[in-house]
């Protein structure tokens, strides 16, 4: 079976095999790589402690059970993990005074993830983002999906993977705890053609780091596109915007988008517009450019940036992102084997639901970088194949890195 990491691949042209590579590669960074690989040493002196992984019950989602895990490691940052929609609860990891917080927005409850979720921390897909009128066509058949996103599907249509319980097991895991997530798509599932066998693997290290890795094989071809959609607040959960901390990325190009937020089709240099990151700037320097129509339209940034790679079939694990916190020193820096990534500003977040601290949230109280495949790709044969055949296996690895100014 060839394994396919989906980066580049021409949409009618050859396979390449292509090899997970799991050392960080920084690409055209300068200074944004630096702390990938160095996460805040515990003080002199301070004990350290054993990495450890538990579990309880905490409801019920159509009779089946769902449990919380929670994984700690040596330093004693802790990441919350629900086996509904592969939730990413909380993540507490300490400021440069070591001092802990919880860095994702979410719910304190499962009903409250249940009821209606703007999709905290939760994996998305078959297809993650959106898909132009829910219409593609796949080997001379058109597939229709459900419309949840006005005339759109957004992230799998009205039940993706985020509204489902996912099998989980402990794994064996030499860089830190594991837990891995599992489960069937069947055959047509919100209209996605092919029998999906998916799992997630969370991995917290002791850097200080949440690896992702995610794997998929396909009885009959299908499109498909996976990620973690986590909103983060590097100056804690609910203590509000974050459009003073510092954001840069690895990307000279990016998306642009139709009044609906579908890309036009269009990559558009960043240079001399409110996109350029790349070089870190706060995240609110420009976002509220009236001047610029990308801008309006997203009400914010909501856009796909186009990470750049020493080659368009690059398929290396590289730095995409770095954003700091200057009030609390916390820094994340974001790296993948994708060939895009999602920056959400929190554009919707509109004051009608209070979080895990049980403060309300409001426009860019929260962050989203969804590492991914681009949008609408199966719509557009000039972007990045997201097509996965019988005959290939999916592989694709994100990486959280925390670490302190």
């Amino acid at each position: 079976m060839r394994t396919i990491a989906f980066r580049g691949r021409p949409r009618r042209g050859a396979c390449r095999l292509t090899i997970r590579i799991i050392a960080l590669v920084l690409v055209g960074l300068g200074p944004i790589g630096v702390a990938a690989q160095d996460a805040t040493p515990a003080a002199e002196g301070t004990p350290t402690m054993e990495g450890s992984m538990t579990s309880e019950p905490i409801g019920e989602v159509d009779g089946q059970a769902v449990d919380l895990y929670t994984l700690t490691n040596a330093n004693g940052m802790e990441v919350t993990i629900m086996t509904y929609g592969g939730i990413i609860q909380s993540i507490q990891v300490p400021d440069r005074d070591g001092t802990m917080a919880n860095v994702a927005l979410g719910f304190a409850t499962l009903d409250e993830y249940v009821e209606g979720s703007p999709y905290f921390g939760c994996i998305t897909g078959r297809y993650a983002n959106r898909i132009a009128r829910g219409t593609f066509n796949l080997e001379g058949e058109t597939y229709r999906l459900a419309l949840n996103n006005d005339q759109n599907t957004l992230h799998g249509g009205e039940q993706g993977f985020d509204k489902f319980v996912w099998g989980a097991n402990r794994v064996a895991d030499s860089d830190g705890i594991a837990l891995r997530l599992s489960r069937i798509s069947p055959d047509g599932e919100e209209g996605y053609p092919g029998t999906l066998a998916v799992d997630v693997t969370y991995t917290l290290t002791d850097n200080n780091e949440i690896r992702i890795d995610y794997h998929a094989t396909t009885d009959a071809t299908t499109v498909l596109n996976l990620t973690n959609h986590s909103y983060f607040n590097l100056a804690g959960e609910g203590t509000g915007s974050i459009l003073d901390h510092e954001l840069q990325l690895n990307a000279s190009s990016y998306t642009p988008v139709d009044e609906t937020l579908i890309p036009t089709g269009e990559i558009a240099p960043v240079a001399n517009t409110p996109f350029d990151f790349t070089a870190a700037q706060p995240i609110g320097a420009g976002i509220r450019d009236g001047a610029n129509e990308q801008i309006v339209i997203g009400r914010g940034y909501d856009h796909n940036f186009v990470l750049d790679r020493p080659t368009p079939d690059d398929t290396s694990l590289i730095v995409a992102a770095r954003v700091t916190d200057p009030a609390s020193g916390r820094v994340l820096e974001v790296s993948t084997t994708e060939p895009g990534i999602q920056f959400y500003s929190g554009n919707f977040l509109d004051g009608t639901i209070a979080g895990t601290s049980g403060s309300v949230y409001r426009q860019s109280d929260g962050f989203a970088l969804e590492t991914q495949h681009f949008p609408n790709s199966p719509n557009e044969p000039d972007f990045p194949s997201t097509e996965l055949t019988p005959d290939e296996e999916f592989t694709s690895t994100t990486i959280y890195t925390f670490s302190t100014t």
